[in-house]
């Protein structure tokens, strides 16, 4: 484990638990999140995006949280590991309004309400988006590990079995 990947939907825990495999494995960790948004809620170019995600996959080692459907297939060639999060909708719903008003790593703002057409991107996750993480998977499966978690106590329960 190497090279990984943590990605699912949001609100569903993949910040919290790759902070905590940072903190066990001393792997660098990249959010996404954190890459694309300027703290005035605006986001940096396409190009510049990718010229940096490139940058990041092109190191020895890396933990990379988040989504981005453009560039998961590009992600998923250059990793080893995949933790992917397929939790209930309603367990991710609660979970990112849970961190409203909270200064997070991932954002470079504090949001102070849970944007109707963000929830609604939660919402539909599972039905939108999922159906073709699996298919990235499966396409690329043979050659990773890929690790599925369907509640937050597996998560837990992988990190306290590791070394």
């Amino acid at each position: 484990m190497k090279r990984v990947l943590v990605i699912g939907c949001p609100g569903s825990g993949k910040t919290t638990f790759a902070k905590k495999l940072q903190g066990i494995t001393g792997i660098p960790l990249h959010h996404l999140d954190a890459i694309w948004h300027r703290a005035d809620r605006t986001h940096i170019e396409r190009d510049e995006f990718d010229r940096i995600l490139s940058k990041l996959l092109a190191e020895k080692a890396w933990i990379i949280d988040g989504n981005y459907g453009r560039t998961l297939e590009m992600r998923l060639k250059e990793c080893d590991t995949v933790f992917l999060f397929d939790l209930p909708a309603e367990v991710s719903l609660q979970g990112a309004m849970e961190r409203i008003g909270k200064k997070r790593d991932d954002i470079p703002w504090f949001e102070k309400v849970l944007d109707p057409e963000f929830q609604r991107w939660i919402l539909s996750f599972s039905a939108k988006v999922l159906p073709k993480i699996y298919g990235l998977l499966e396409k690329y499966g043979s050659e990773k590990e890929i690790i599925i978690f369907k509640s937050r106590k597996e998560a837990d329960d992988f990190l306290k079995s590791l070394p």
